[in-house]
């Protein structure tokens, strides 16, 4: 339970840089460059977001002083981002939940999945320094 406050944070923190900028994208920069450069420019603001929210979470809650508590708000945020990416997904631009998962470009979904992979380890990645 003691991971789960920090997890939500850091959720939060990256899900709302992440919500900021794609909005930024989808209106200013996709109808000039098209979806999958505009997501791939995106990639490194919100790797550069997530390292910063990371970092804050690991300094500012004790709790996250052993690698598994890490690898727990990194899991519980990961979870998060999940839900919080179909909730988005589903409600605001009206699609189903499997193409929410699976409809992606081939090249930027892979960055995506692999993005998301180190939001999940970020937490542990930082702390190790």
């Amino acid at each position: 339970m003691r991971v789960l406050k920090p997890g939500i944070l850091y959720f939060l923190l990256v899900f709302g840089a992440g919500f900021v900028l794609g909005t930024v994208r989808v209106l200013l920069i996709v109808p000039h460059v098209g979806h999958r450069t505009a997501e791939l420019l995106e990639m490194p603001l919100m790797l550069i977001a997530t390292v910063f929210a990371a970092r804050w979470i690991t300094r500012r809650f004790a709790e996250s002083h052993n690698h598994a508590a890490r690898l727990a708000i990194g899991g519980i945020a990961l979870g998060l981002m999940l839900a919080g990416e179909l909730a988005v997904g589903i409600g605001l631009r009206g699609m189903t939940a499997s193409s929410v998962i699976l409809n992606r470009d081939p090249v930027a979904g892979t960055a995506y999945y692999v993005s998301l992979l180190l939001f999940a380890a970020m937490p542990w990645i930082v702390s190790r320094r």
